[in-house]
């Protein structure tokens, strides 16, 4: 009877210990679930699969949402493609004040400098101009040249590829030789009607626009100085002869179809597309293309992603 009053003890105390292990597992597991990023999370509201977007961020940036409060638009702003994790207040703040815009056009806008004023001062930078790639360089309404910088490879244009005297920088002007003569072989001809512009030309051609027509209205068409593409040697104005000699009508000849399949083979993009102005900065533009090189004007073109913007996001690569 003795024994099995003792065996019984032993089998009550085996439980009550075995109780406390469970017990003692389940407080720790719990405790150390408290301080996992899923936890945190879903006390911010956060559902498991908002949640499961987040985790796949690093570190240091799921602890930048956790700073933050709960906003269902954080999910789905990671899963635009060309998310920018150091944007991410400006997108929501920009979301917030545009939000008839879809988070597509919102990552866009915010990633080009575009959800500030266009020339603003505290935003401006003089561009890298020293790159790997001497051809990436980019000038907008945000990144400006200096007054100063002039390409030392700047070459005449012949009258046979252009209207008036035209100079650019070699390559691109070999590059549009090649374009100009597999264009012939289709009967269809390119015309340069301007190139290189420097800095006191471009200072002149603004200030005609804004006298004429007023500032907004000048910032709408052209570049102020040291805002210009052109001064970098590498943009050409491109029309053909007849009626697709105007501008405005460039994009209704064959010439310009033409460009729009087959000018990123020979390094060029059009730089102003249509639709993009809130991007660009600028009106549609048919007729102006940049050389940035094959690679890079083919993966512009197949991207179909303005140049703006594919400097943003690949900054890092293009600066390093």
């Amino acid at each position: 009877m003795k024994k099995r009053r003792i065996k019984k003890q032993v089998y009550v105390v085996g439980v009550i210990l075995l109780l406390v292990i469970v017990l003692s597992i389940f407080v720790i597991r719990y405790f150390i679930y408290r301080g996992t990023n899923e936890y945190k999370l879903k006390k911010l509201g956060y559902t498991m699969e908002e949640i499961s977007i987040i985790e796949k961020l690093e570190s240091d940036e799921i602890h930048q949402i956790l700073a933050m409060e709960y906003n269902q638009i954080i999910p789905k702003l990671l899963k635009e493609k060309y998310f920018m994790i150091q944007n991410l207040d400006r997108y929501i703040a920009y979301q917030q004040k545009e939000n008839d815009k879809d988070l597509t056009h919102v990552v866009s806008i915010v990633n080009v400098n575009a959800d500030y004023a266009y020339y603003d001062k505290d935003v401006v930078v003089e561009t890298k101009t020293n790159l790997k790639n001497e051809y990436l360089i980019l000038v907008n309404k945000f990144h400006y040249l200096n007054q100063d910088y002039a390409p030392d490879d700047i070459v005449a244009v012949r009258n046979w590829y252009a209207y008036g005297d035209n100079e650019i920088r070699e390559e691109v002007y070999e590059k549009f030789i090649e374009m100009y003569n597999d264009a012939a072989k289709e009967d269809l001809k390119l015309i340069i009607t301007s190139s290189y512009r420097d800095y006191a030309f471009q200072d002149e051609l603004w200030n005609r626009y804004a006298n004429t027509s007023g500032e907004e209205w000048a910032d709408s068409v052209s570049a102020r100085p040291g805002y210009s593409e052109h001064q970098t040697g590498l943009s050409l104005d491109i029309v053909t002869d007849g009626e697709g000699g105007s501008m405005d009508t460039f994009d209704q000849t064959d010439e310009f179809k033409w460009l729009s399949k087959n000018a990123h083979k020979y390094g060029f993009i059009l730089r102003y597309p249509k639709d993009k102005e809130d991007i660009t900065g600028y009106s549609y533009e048919p007729w102006h293309y940049r050389y940035v090189g094959i690679e890079t004007a083919t993966k512009v073109h197949d991207l179909g992603i303005t140049y703006d913007e594919y400097y943003a996001y690949y900054q890092n690569e293009i600066e390093e």
